[in-house]
């Protein structure tokens, strides 16, 4: 808004709290001649300032005086003024007693006389004052990159701007963020005082200071007529605007002597300098305020102490409450979801369809929604952002959320929906129930996105959106870890090589050179040093064999377990030969890719609580054994230091929404079977203080149950610390058939009639067995289950009220239908009030080991409680894997089970709840960055292949309108 047109609307402000001025009152432009004041000794000299910044003006509060001069009532003043904003410091800092708050001054000459005389106004309040000196002559490019710095700096709480006037153009004081624009100059503070909402803005401290003085006058503020010479800009403006607050007429013109006796109670002299004013002009009793110099005043031969004393003591006080404000802003925000409304059609388009028919909110305004602040978020793009991990630290004090996790029963090739009972409830909960609510899901690879199964951005009215950027790329983080991996692949590569082919000696020199004739370690190698048991940090100190222990890792070849990744399946890489090159020297052995989202990097994305946190695990990363039979590290490699470079901006949760506007993070995905299979514990943890106490945040397990549900609450429970309020397990009329009995399902092939006809027969079979296994291995951790039946337009009512009756009688709190798909969230309202009630319910939850527990007897808790196995076969192999990790000290470490997902036991084919069988473990291997041991079941591939036609022949770009089609 221009200062013109502010200047046009104050003349119209409304003054509920007084009479208006009188009618007729006419507000003249400014005047543009000078004025000096003759000898009057009928004028006074009052040097005066308001003090509060509240909306209300002290001088509004302040009792009347007679005639008031400079001296020891000026002096009094002042002190009114600074015990005020003393007992307001007091009390913003019994509430945050780190706060400091501090004002910065950036000038544009060497005269530092009102530097001092804040920084002494300060001292008497307890604020700190910090400096910015320009150059005369700096240039306004100059001056807002001082102020672009400030506004990013969370230690300062004002900015004073002291420049000449020449440099107080738009664009600077604009540039200024307003919660920190303490002299309230910029466009958006002058609007706020013009409307009068003063909430979030600020009086300018000198147009304060001249409402005070004129409330010390005798003479009545309402109706007295006030003369205001010079002052255009903000000053003039917000001056003018409380003054008719106040009920006074302001004049803005060098009027003739008859007027000014008649009218006149009261001159204001704004400009800089000498003004002129005929001693004729005045009325007797005039009051006469000089603004033009902050420091002194001449009057009458006379040098006064000016307005910077009073004015600075204001500015302190707005700089008080501006660190108020922001210790206030700091404080857990309630929401301001505006949900987006749905339109459902029938039949229900494609998902890209509804997608794209759907407008997000951009990411900013639901950030602003769901209290974050600006500072937190960095955009990617219009409806993406990554979230700062400093809310963690904002809202430490503030409870969490209810904690839900969706599982699934044993799924069909095809898959049950958890993405979606996951994405319908969230919109159920907050669009529909009016309860805070944020999903968390995993990033899907695009392995599946190009090859079978398609995106993971849920389906039909129960989406993320937009679900192209969901499936594709997102911000980066899987890129991230692709290259984080391939790093330490490369590293270990050439490590190899360079040991094979180089002395001690010349090895040493290479890896701690001499740069400007000085050696030295780098921090990372001093850390090797003492893991070593070598104290000495002089690189010219080692003897031979301490350079000798230093410089070689002595990797065997045939020991390294670390591959290489790309999220791409490419059945070509399973097993690849690298080092043919001549360059390599005959260095040549055999190896894999796997795909990015098995890589271990991944793993401890979705398990750290923080960047220390990660970084410490990456350097734990075990890439494979020396030739003695010791753990190599990523740390040993000296890469650990470059890998947190690559991951820092990864370990952000990615924030975006649903079709009906609710929150989502998008983080980490990790495999399911060889992994944990969950979204990031950092998501989750942001989550749960955003929604607050009453709120809910739901994320999902991969695969199902007796899988992604038993990692979730064994490994990722244990390493976060969190636990989880309810359990939603999703079934599907079509899985429990299969489990009761029907015939094969195969993705790309048509269902066979059994699961398009209604067979109760087959229901009754898969909900007495499979289902009611699932509901049993949730109650192993004590936590109560309501069971989510998605419903596909074949299923009939008579199978859906079978379902959910066999749910309850098998231990189930619930069991709803949910029609999210076709729907929205309006299709499960049931499911959130299900859900509700469960999470009312306290939760029991508890372990199914402990860490104490030996390796072979976590797994066999695993294979016999959740699996139901008779008991486990360990092969040789798998025994002295456990034998090894015993000795390295890994023995406490959880249980990551890697077999199918397509059965209880380690056989695809048996569906249901398999019985008498047991559970072989072929080999055991360990992810000790990310935290675990992992048993393999079975043959486990981690490069997955394309199939005759995959999803890419669908996909395709318009060139013109840039339109995807083809996703789902």
């Amino acid at each position: 808004m221009r200062l013109s047109t502010l200047r046009h609307a104050c003349r119209n402000l409304p003054t509920p709290s007084v009479h208006q001025p009188r009618t007729g009152v006419r507000v003249f432009g400014l005047a543009k001649s000078s004025l000096r004041l003759g000898p009057s000794s009928n004028s006074q000299l009052l040097l005066r300032a308001a003090s509060s910044v509240s909306g209300t003006t002290s001088a509004e509060k302040a009792p009347k005086l007679g005639k008031q001069t400079d001296g020891p009532g000026y002096e009094n003043i002042i002190r009114e003024n600074v015990q005020r904003t003393k007992e307001e410091m007091v009390a913003l800092q019994r509430g945050h007693p780190a706060v400091k708050p501090t004002l910065a001054i950036i000038q544009a000459d060497e005269d530092d006389r009102l530097l001092e005389l804040n920084k002494k106004m300060a001292g008497k309040i307890g604020l700190n004052v910090t400096q910015i000196c320009l150059p005369r002559e700096c240039t306004e490019d100059e001056i807002i990159e001082e102020v672009l710095k400030l506004n990013e700096d969370p230690r300062v709480h004002g900015v004073y701007l002291h420049l000449p006037p020449a440099s107080l153009t738009s664009r600077v004081l604009n540039t200024l963020r307003p919660e920190k624009d303490v002299d309230g100059v910029s466009d958006l503070n002058v609007g706020r005082l013009v409307r009068g909402d003063m909430n979030q803005g600020f009086i300018p401290p000198l147009a304060n200071a001249v409402m005070e003085l004129l409330a010390r006058h005798d003479t009545p503020m309402e109706g007295r007529i006030v003369l205001v010479v010079g002052g255009e800009g903000p000053l003039g403006v917000a001056l003018q605007c409380l003054m008719q607050r106040r009920g006074m007429v302001v004049l803005h013109s060098q009027r003739s002597s008859e007027v000014l006796q008649k009218q006149a109670n009261a001159v204001v002299l704004l400009a800089a300098g000498h003004m002129d004013v005929p001693p004729t002009w005045l009325r007797p009793g005039t009051a006469v305020i000089h603004c033009g110099s902050a420091l002194m005043t001449e009057y009458h031969g006379m040098e006064m102490s000016g307005v910077g004393p009073l004015t600075a003591a204001l500015r302190m006080q707005n700089v008080v409450q501006s660190s108020s404000r922001w210790a206030q802003g700091q404080q857990y925000r309630p929401w301001t979801l505006r949900s987006l409304k749905l339109q459902p059609l029938s039949p229900v388009p494609s998902d890209i369809e509804i997608s794209r028919a759907q407008t997000p909110k951009p990411v900013d305004q639901l950030a602003q929604e769901i209290g974050l602040l600006r500072e937190e978020t960095e955009a990617y793009g219009r409806t993406k952002a990554k979230v700062r991990l400093s809310l963690l630290d904002r809202l430490r004090e503030q409870p969490d959320g209810k904690y839900v996790l969706v599982a699934g029963i044993t799924p069909t090739p095809l898959g049950e929906g958890k993405s979606t009972v996951v994405i319908g409830l969230v919109q159920a909960l907050s669009a529909h129930l009016k309860l805070n609510s944020f999903a968390c899901l995993r990033q899907p690879s695009q392995g599946p996105t190009f090859g079978v199964k398609g995106g993971a951005a849920g389906g039909g009215y129960a989406q993320v959106i937009p679900m192209e950027e969901f499936n594709l790329h997102l911000t980066g983080d899987i890129h991230a870890i692709t290259a984080a991996n391939n790093l330490v692949a490369a590293a270990i590569d050439a490590r190899m090589l360079h040991e094979a082919t180089q002395k001690d000696k010349a090895l040493y020199s290479r890896l701690v050179p001499s740069v400007n004739g000085v050696r030295r370690f780098s921090p990372i190698q001093i850390s090797r040093l003492r893991r070593l048991g070598i104290s000495e940090i002089d690189p010219s100190a080692l003897t031979p064999q301490e350079v000798s222990s230093f410089v070689r890792l002595d990797l065997d070849p045939a020991k390294v377990t670390w591959q290489r990744v790309v999220d791409t399946n490419d059945r070509f890489l399973r097993k690849i030969t690298v080092g043919q090159a001549s360059t390599e020297k005959g260095h040549v052995r055999e190896t894999q890719f796997d795909i990015a989202v098995a890589s271990e990097i991944m793993a401890i994305l979705a398990l750290a609580d923080g960047l220390g946190d990660m970084k410490t695990r990456l350097g734990r990363m075990v890439v494979g054994s020396s030739r003695s039979g010791q753990p190599v590290t990523a740390e040993d490699l000296g890469v650990s230091g470059a890998l947190a470079v690559l991951m820092k901006d990864a370990i952000k949760p990615t924030l975006m929404q649903t079709l009906e506007g609710s929150p989502v993070f998008v983080h980490a995905g990790p495999f399911a079977n060889i992994a944990h299979g969950n979204s990031s514990v950092l998501a989750d943890k942001l989550a749960l203080k955003l929604v607050g106490e009453d709120g809910f945040v739901v994320t999902e397990a991969g695969f199902g149950a007796d899988i992604g549900m038993e990692k979730f609450f064994n490994i990722k429970c244990r390493a976060s610390g969190l636990r989880p309020n309810v359990v939603v397990l999703v079934a599907t009329v079509r899985a429990l058939k299969m489990h009761g009995g029907g015939p094969n399902v195969s993705a790309g092939s048509p269902l066979p009639r059994e699961y398009i006809d209604e067979n109760l027969s087959l229901v009754v079979k898969g909900c007495s067995s499979n289902l009611r296994k699932q509901i049993q291995i949730a109650h192993l951790f004590g936590v109560p289950v309501v069971v989510a039946l998605n419903v596909f337009k074949t299923d009939t009512q008579a199978e859906i009220d079978l379902v959910c009756q066999m749910a309850k009688e098998s231990g189930a709190s619930d069991a709803v239908p949910c029609h999210h798909w076709a729907r929205g969230g309006r299709g499960s309202v049931e499911l959130a009030q299900a859900v509700k009630q469960a999470g009312s319910q306290p939760s029991h939850f508890q372990f199914l080991y402990s860490q104490e527990t030996p390796i072979v007897e976590k797994i066999r808790m695993i294979a016999q409680k959740v699996y139901g196995a008779d008991d486990i076969e360990l092969s040789p192999e798998a025994q002295a894997k456990i034998d090894y990790y015993n000795q390295q000290g890994y023995g406490k470490l959880p249980i990551c089970m890697a077999k199918t997902h397509l059965s209880l036991s380690h056989l695809p084919e048996k569906k249901g709840t398999p019985t008498g069988f047991t559970l072989p473990i072929r080999d055991i291997r360990a992810s000790i960055g990310a935290g675990f041991i992992y048993p393999l079941v079975g043959t486990m591939s981690t490069m997955p292949g394309l199939p005759t036609r995959p999803c890419f022949y669908d996909i395709d770009l318009d060139p013109v309108t840039e339109e995807i089609t083809g996703l789902f």
